[in-house]
């Protein structure tokens, strides 16, 4: 009995281990699928580097000839597309690229990396900016945590609402890419798709690359073609947002509604090869002309602004580009050029990429790397060490040279510069002034861009948040309903009574103590119901630095004079600032010294004692000369009595 006893025991045993064993299989090879279908999401095809990840030494062209491969309904790797299928559907960068380039990777770079917390900021740099002249509002967004902007979600945008406005001017990839969080968009999401890392953003270098056509598809809603439609051997119409929510791309059915036209995509048929691949002209080294697409910038300094007026940066008429500095590798962390970038940045030519380090070089290197790529190494004869101190190279050497008041400015990204229908006017929103030199981050002065904020808010233990957008649209701009927009594109002119009135309607809608942020003042209501406000650290402005143009030498300042800098009037420290704000009573201007570590009084006596120092160069000469003189003459009737000592003792 005990034997049978023990043998049904050694069975169970026998059986549990096998189960074990068979549980143990099945967890390892759900684990091997999960990081299977892990990696698909990542767009490699293996945990190592991939065929395009890694150059072979060959600086020559690369042929791509390939297939175009579509994504599928759950955004994965789909088949491939060929010109007569039934249902055409736009080539997805991330599965056509993705097998010889890691997306995954690439995505991690910082033209797609803002919101990602885990990525640092760096120094400050452009904000994207949400302007609305009906309602007063020029605010500065950002996904990075940079100083001075709001997070977009602050403002109650979506993901998707802030592609519509602002992925315009974008290679893609980012907020375009993130999932909705809002069950209202969910289908959007779906028939739009997601605004994929367009490579042909940067990298195309077919003349008839059209980056301005990304805007027309993000308008419309087509973020799934808008890369597609970008390319030279292709064209996209209809549009995904007329669609109504019940609509399959993926199985597409005629509209109820005959005027709307569904998203469309017709291939160019002498696109495709006998095997059915297309030839794409991709280039390494980005041409100038894809970087000028959300990196121009224009300085209204005088009525005429055509290029042909304007001087372009000495780099580039000296022949380098702008990818010879701003370099990266597949994992596209670009450079971006600043002096104090290798402490932030994983690529190791960010310290020998900056002015200093390409013209100077490292002084700890083991080799000469002063004058990188033909770069003149400068003397700077005659200049007092604190100059270098205190003072970036950009500052004598980029951006407009000052005048007596700054100018408006305006750019790709603010402006959507490049694309149909954009407002020329000078007077267009937002409004940038430059330049303001003013002290940067690590204690140097520096010339920047700025923009003065103006928003709606909440405030909170005197932290101001703002309100919901599109609460600030219903309220606000029905109050503001009449006042006058000027055709320009400018602020209206409001008046304390309008500011107050809107204040007063805000307050029986919105939770809290509602401000407006304008002009470096925070304007709220006391208790009586009377306009009151003060200076506050949510209204001051927001500044980034100014890296182009970069000007020669001989047109750095202080090259005719210290009273370049140093006049009693000289803009670099007296120049006038403008206060923007569609609030009359909160326009004016500010002295440039105000954004400087320095004292006003201190600055004005140094530069008046410049008044008086021609004339005390000629008195400390003619001093000098009198003394020399004096001197001169003593020597002699030294020399006298030393002749006399010498002929007695003969």
């Amino acid at each position: 009995m005990l034997t049978s006893f023990e043998e049904r025991i050694d069975c169970i045993l026998k059986k549990g281990l096998i189960l074990t064993g068979f549980a143990c299989l099945f967890v390892l090879c759900l684990s091997a699928l999960t990081v299977c279908f892990e990696s698909q999401a990542a767009g490699a095809e293996a945990p190592g580097k991939l065929l395009g990840d890694e150059s072979d030494g060959s600086r020559a062209h690369p042929t791509h000839l390939i297939p175009l491969v579509a994504g599928n309904e759950e955004g994965q790797q789909g088949g491939k597309i060929y010109p007569d299928d039934e249902i055409l559907l736009p080539f997805s960068m991330r599965w056509t690229c993705g097998g010889c380039h890691s997306y995954g990777l690439i995505s991690k770079g910082w033209h797609f990396n803002a919101n990602d917390p885990n990525i640092s900021p760096g120094r400050p740099g452009q904000p994207w900016i949400l302007s609305d002249a009906r309602t007063g509002t020029q605010i500065p967004l950002s996904y990075r945590s940079w100083p001075g902007t709001f997070r977009p979600e602050q403002l109650g945008l979506s993901s998707r609402e802030f592609i519509k406005l602002f992925g315009r001017h974008t290679p893609g990839g980012g907020a375009g890419e993130l999932e909705t969080d809002d069950p209202d968009e969910i289908m959007r999401e779906y028939i739009s798709g997601k605004l994929e890392i367009n490579c042909l953003s940067c990298h195309n270098a077919e003349f008839a690359h059209n980056q301005g056509e990304n805007f027309l598809q993000i308008a419309r809603g087509n973020f799934r073609w808008a890369s597609a439609a970008t390319c030279e051997f292709a064209s996209v119409s209809g549009a995904a947002d007329d669609m109504p929510e019940t609509y399959d791309p993926f199985m597409p059915e005629p509209p109820e509604d005959a005027k709307k036209v569904p998203p469309t995509i017709k291939y160019r048929e002498t696109a495709f090869d006998h095997e059915n691949k297309v030839f794409f002209n991709i280039v390494r080294e980005v041409p100038n002309n894809r970087c000028y697409f959300c990196h121009s910038n224009l300085y209204l300094e005088a009525e005429d602004t055509e290029k042909w007026n304007t001087d372009e940066d000495i780099h580039l008429k000296a022949g380098l580009t702008c990818v010879d500095c701003h370099r990266n590798g597949i994992d596209h962390k670009i450079i971006r050029g600043y002096e104090s970038e290798s402490s932030f940045s994983d690529n190791h030519l960010a310290a020998v990429s900056s002015c200093e380090g390409c013209h100077l070089g490292e002084k700890d290197s083991s080799s000469p790397l002063a004058g990188r790529l033909g770069a003149p190494v400068p003397e700077h004869r005659g200049i007092p060490p604190v100059h270098f101190e205190r003072m970036t190279c950009t500052a004598c050497h980029s951006g407009p040279w000052p005048k007596e008041t700054t100018v408006l400015t305006k750019t790709s990204r603010a402006h959507r510069l490049g694309t149909i229908g954009v407002n020329k006017s000078h007077e267009a929103l937002p409004h940038i002034s430059s330049p303001v030199f003013a002290e940067h981050g690590d204690g140097k002065i520096a010339p920047h861009k700025m923009v003065w904020p103006s928003f709606w808010g909440i405030i909170k233990d005197q932290n101001v948040t703002p309100i919901n957008f599109e609460v600030v649209k219903q309220i606000v701009g029905q109050v503001l309903a009449n006042e006058k927009l000027p055709a320009s594109g400018d602020w209206p002119a409001l008046s304390d009574e309008n500011v107050t009135e809107a204040l007063k309607s805000l307050k029986g809608t919105v939770e809290g103590e509602p401000v407006y942020v304008s002009g470096g003042k925070v304007y709220s209501l006391d208790d009586s119901g009377k306009l009151w406000s003060e200076e506050h650290k949510a209204a001051e402005p927001y500044l980034w630095p100014i890296a182009h143009n970069v000007r020669p030498a001989a047109q750095s300042l202080g090259v005719r004079y210290c009273t370049d800098c140093h006049a009693t009037d000289a803009p670099f420290f007296f120049g006038d600032v403008v206060v923007d704000s569609p609030a009359v009573t909160g326009r004016g201007t500010k002295q440039m010294v105000e954004f400087q570590d320095v004292d006003p009084s201190y600055a004005r006596a140094f530069a008046f004692s410049f008044v008086f120092r021609p004339m005390m160069k000629i008195v400390s000469l003619g001093s000098c000369a009198i003394i020399a003189v004096v001197l001169l003459l003593y020597a002699l009737k030294a020399l006298a009595c030393v002749v006399k000592v010498l002929a007695g003792s003969d």
